[in-house]
């Protein structure tokens, strides 16, 4: 399976501005099976999401619907939406055929003051894509290892974010344990550039699961990477050294 990362620069609380930069991207890259956005990438990423949030069904949900379907592709990133008069920092995996997966940011940025606002999710899902399983996972989620533990039930994880530019190194070694440690492929996607209240480097990646990177994007810059995905050898660097089996059994309480 091919993926390509895609580490853009956000027009601030404008998405239809960032739809029309995004639309380009389908246009002058080469086919992928799936396209991965930064969190919140049709606003950037806002804690006081008021005039802000998309309604849900999002008209940003519906261009995903649209680029899927018409380049026969998945496309995924995460998105401020309001749904029944709360706040969702929501991660949309859209389908080739325009039917899609969501999963809602379990761990909320408290230090920005996203846990104010924002409702946390409380499930924990796979995706099963081109006989891949994917676990979606938003930006804080990264510094919490219980939560994307690999209990045997999926081959890669994608964390989409908006990681600010001090704490750039945590990121890369974060996604780097990630990887070594739930001995799957990890995708980091990070923005680059600035809003009201932060700079971005970047940092964004595919990492195999010895860790090793794949391709990346070199930091501080708009760019995108694609690269493959392969099941194959991913199944015999798990059989040669079968380190998933011996790890401890444990139940998330909520």
């Amino acid at each position: 399976m091919k993926i390509t990362l895609l580490q853009r620069d956000i027009a601030w609380a404008d998405p239809e501005a960032n739809m029309q930069a995004n639309d380009r991207l389908f246009s002058a890259d080469e086919r992928s099976d799936l396209y991965v956005f930064p969190e919140m990438f049709s606003t950037g990423f806002c804690t006081n999401p008021e005039g802000i949030a998309e309604p849900a069904p999002s008209r940003t949900l519906a261009w995903m619907e649209e680029k899927a379907v018409q380049h026969r592709c998945a496309v995924a990133g995460s998105l401020a939406v309001e749904e029944g008069g709360r706040y969702f920092n929501r991660f949309y995996f859209v389908f080739p055929d325009g039917s899609f997966a969501q999963y809602d940011k379990k761990h909320l940025f408290t230090y920005g003051g996203e846990h104010l606002r924002f409702t946390p999710g409380r499930e924990r899902i796979v995706i099963e894509y081109q006989g891949l399983r994917i676990l979606p996972l938003i930006c804080y989620d990264l510094r919490f290892p219980v939560w994307s533990r690999n209990r045997g039930d999926y081959d890669m994880i994608i964390y989409v974010a908006s990681w600010p530019r001090p704490r750039t190194y945590a990121w890369k070694q974060l996604l780097r344990a990630r990887a070594i440690e739930n001995q799957c492929y990890v995708a980091g996607v990070n923005r680059c550039g600035s809003d009201p209240g932060n700079e971005y480097e970047g940092g964004t990646v595919l990492l195999d699961p010895y860790g090793e990177v794949v391709a990346e994007c070199p930091d501080g810059i708009e760019s995108r990477i694609s690269a493959e995905i392969d099941p194959e050898r991913l199944a015999e660097i798990r059989k040669k050294f079968p380190v998933l089996e011996d790890a401890d059994p444990f139940t998330l309480a909520e």
